[in-house]
């Protein structure tokens, strides 16, 4: 199993949030606080579903304060959970929300890269997480 002390690991949720926050728009939240990936997410998954038990976990962390942070303990969750791949494909399923949310050069964008992408994140399934949560 991969544990937190894994090099692979911290590389591997590096290029998920660099790739999340990929030519992502700057938006800003009613009291003006940037809007970030986790944003997106959560966006994306209420409109799919009642409510995302990952998304519900995350807001019930105290010392999570930033938009960046809920956004890493969900990726980690999502991996932990085998959750990751199917998540992210809910919320870009709708091509609309991708338009407001990220410029035209977003991998997510592109159908092509899009289905490689969530491919790939598919095969990460197979892997057993042991992430402190």
């Amino acid at each position: 199993p991969v544990t937190d002390g894994s090099r692979e690991l911290h590389s591997l949720c590096a290029q998920l949030e660099f790739l999340l926050q990929f030519d992502l728009k700057e938006k800003k939240s009613f009291f003006g606080q940037r809007k970030d990936y986790w944003d997106f997410l959560c966006q994306g998954l209420a409109r799919r579903r009642q409510e995302h038990e990952g998304v519900r976990f995350v807001t019930s962390l105290d010392k999570l304060k930033t938009p960046v942070g809920r956004g890493r303990a969900f990726l980690r969750y999502c991996l932990v959970h085998r959750q990751l791949a199917e998540s992210l494909q809910l919320c870009l399923l709708d091509p609309e929300s991708l338009s407001e949310w990220y410029y035209a050069r977003s991998p997510f964008l592109s159908p092509q890269r899009r289905a490689e992408i969530l491919g790939s994140l598919y095969e990460l399934d197979g892997i057993t997480f042991h992430l402190a949560l």
